[in-house]
């Protein structure tokens, strides 16, 4: 059984349920051998339990030995469950619940499981570090079923970074109820940074590839330029454009090019994972 997983006695109730229940939440379960809903629900909070790893105490209690306790608690049918918070229970249930039901309401009174990524994030975004903000708030985003207050502060970072259209993407995908002041911001600053990562150098050199669209040495420089202001969405799709053309363009440096912003941009990473794919499919 887990540390945080314990069964109540009369030796260990004050310490357990009442004492504990100052430091973290304590979910009680008073069970016994004869309830058959009880069969299903205690596995159920174990799991849930061992995936919070001590966010919470799950303490059980078997009514019928621990008749005592279960009469302190006012139990009067099983299974019962109590979260119990500074000495006193203050949310509960009788009988069985679906796991999305027990999970909503323990949620109101735990951390979240992505918490914790979002403390890296903002820790590293308090350091003016977005780009390693990136892998805990994609992370957090997609744990959480990506929710609107994580979308925000994901694609702030994104635009940090000047990883514009895939900002532009989760922002695309924000629902209309959504779209608060925070939105609207976002959506400014993303204009901004579209205007401003616009170099001389690179509207130059988007000329000339214009005039000539297959000029593979040009459309590298704008590669390099686009590598050089974060845009790396830009400038993998113009590396990949010339590995179309020629797998050994400027004897191998345009491949290497490409995977040296493939490892920069670091494991797990969406983009990094696309533009992989796309250069294996090249080469076998």
């Amino acid at each position: 059984m887990s540390e945080h997983i314990v069964n109540i006695d009369e030796t260990n109730a004050a310490a357990l349920l009442i004492d504990e229940s100052h430091k973290r939440p304590v979910v009680v379960d008073f069970w016994a051998d004869w309830c058959e809903p009880c069969k299903v629900l205690m596995p159920m909070l174990e799991k849930i339990a061992t995936e919070y790893n001590g966010a919470f105490l799950l303490a059980k209690v078997n009514a019928d030995e621990q008749g005592g306790i279960a009469q302190q608690f006012g139990v009067r049918s099983l299974p019962t469950v109590m979260v119990i918070q500074d000495g006193q229970p203050v949310d509960g249930f009788a009988g069985a619940q679906p796991e999305n039901a027990v999970r909503e309401l323990l949620g109101k009174y735990l951390p979240k499981p992505w918490d914790g990524l979002l403390q890296l994030a903002q820790e590293a975004i308090d350091e003016g570090d977005f780009a390693r903000a990136l892998t805990p708030l994609r992370q957090a985003w997609d744990e959480s079923g990506q929710l609107y207050e994580i979308t925000v502060m994901y694609v702030h970072a994104l635009i940090e970074c000047l990883r514009l259209d895939e900002a532009q993407t989760l922002l695309d995908g924000v629902r209309m109820a959504d779209q608060d002041a925070a939105f609207e911001q976002l959506k400014a600053q993303l204009e901004i940074k579209r205007e401003a990562a616009k170099s001389p150098e690179i509207d130059a050199l988007e000329q000339k590839l214009a005039a000539n669209p297959d000029d593979l040495d040009v459309r590298h420089q704008l590669a390099v330029q686009f590598t050089n202001a974060g845009q790396f969405k830009e400038a993998m799709e113009h590396l990949v454009t010339i590995l179309q053309k020629d797998l050994d363009h400027a004897d191998g440096a345009t491949k290497k090019s490409l995977l040296d912003t493939i490892a920069s941009l670091g494991k797990g990473d969406p983009l990094a994972a696309e533009y992989q794919r796309r250069l294996y499919s090249l080469l076998y």
